[in-house]
């Protein structure tokens, strides 16, 4: 009898609470391997398998490239790698970030989709913005299981709610209901059929793309149409990729986007011109300033005059940028920034 062995679970901010009120409630024994992806700065420790691994029976680990899948063991994605499942074994990747991100939840999800297709239980929790919209959308297309926690019971809501308004979900619960839920579906049988192959090419691509295989990375032809749109990452092409009325983008060398991860990386790169402007027109104000006074010294009357209005049209040239930053700051939080102000960036799990 084939059963569901394999659950993914992606969170962002307030997953690390979220997963722990989880994984205390499974019970001993638990017949499948959990696979978790929380975002984390790049160059920041992870405490969050000693965290699980306290908080429940099971154990939890960073694992390595290659180790073998086990059940009633939870696999925890180390910071600035791709957790990826394969036929039997784990992958761990140094691949192009996803929705602005390494490690991703839409990586996982679609990895394990690929490899198990039925078998898998896709559980997208509290977080910001849209990752693991399109991973679940693979889980359910590859005949596998969507669980979605309740966005009105999530810290964050964005996540979930990308998730429920995107991808035909099985089942919304609150945070307290999916433990048990969870142990029932990992028990029960998965139903006779054919298995569906829907966008298995596709999502093997993307995998392969994750993986940083030559072939996929060198491919002259790219999943969907060019969009006209640039990666904010590293300036190429977005590729329009969609899925029924969910559209994603992917840039040649890999960088992927939902929309909602677009958007924030976009306002991102706005706010860093703007920084940019505004330091190098404070330079040319400054600069001015010591051509002036140079002028002075040597009653240049006239080119002191010129580099004096020169440092006052930089400064308010400035003054207009640091009104729109200034505004930024008062106003609605930075849609990329998962708990902290837009302005100044702070990492910490579930960033």
């Amino acid at each position: 009898m084939e059963t569901r062995g394999i659950v993914v679970i992606g969170a962002s901010a307030g997953g690390v609470e979220a997963l722990r009120c989880i994984v205390e409630a499974l019970p001993d024994g638990f017949p499948a391997a959990v696979f978790v992806v929380v975002h984390f700065p790049p160059h920041a420790s992870s405490s969050l398998p000693a965290i699980l691994s306290r908080a429940g029976t099971l154990p939890a680990v960073h694992p390595e490239d290659g180790d073998p899948i086990e059940p009633g063991r939870i696999y925890v994605a180390p910071p600035d790698l791709h957790l990826l499942v394969e036929r039997g074994r784990i992958r761990l990747s140094r691949g192009p970030r996803e929705n602005g991100h390494r490690p991703a939840v839409d990586p996982l999800f679609r990895s394990a989709a690929v490899a198990y297709g039925r078998r898998v239980v896709g559980v997208v929790l509290t977080g910001n913005l849209d990752d693991g919209t399109g991973g679940l959308s693979a889980v359910v297309r590859r005949g596998g299981v969507a669980v979605v926690q309740d966005p009105a019971d999530a810290a964050h809501p964005g996540m979930p709610s990308s998730a429920l308004a995107n991808v035909r979900v099985d089942h919304s619960v609150p945070l307290a209901g999916i433990p048990a839920l969870l142990a029932r579906l990992v028990t029960e049988p998965v139903p006779d059929g054919d298995r569906p192959e829907v966008g298995r090419d596709l999502l093997r691509f993307e995998t392969d793309i994750t993986e940083m295989e030559p072939y996929a990375l060198h491919a002259d032809q790219r999943p969907g149409e060019p969009s006209g749109y640039s990666c904010p990452e590293c300036q190429g092409v977005l590729f329009e990729v969609r899925e029924g009325e969910l559209a994603r983008y992917r840039c040649r060398v890999g960088h992927a986007y939902g929309p909602e991860s677009l958007m924030a990386q976009q306002a991102d790169q706005v706010e860093e011109a703007l920084w940019i402007a505004f330091q190098s027109l404070k330079e040319r104000a400054a600069f001015a300033r010591v051509m002036a006074r140079k002028m002075e010294v040597r009653r240049n009357q006239y080119s002191h005059q010129r580099f004096m209005e020169q440092a006052a049209e930089a400064d308010a040239r400035a003054a207009v940028i640091r009104d729109v930053l200034r505004g930024a700051a008062r106003g609605a939080p930075n849609p990329s920034s998962e708990e902290e102000p837009p302005l100044r960036r702070a990492g910490g799990e579930g960033d």
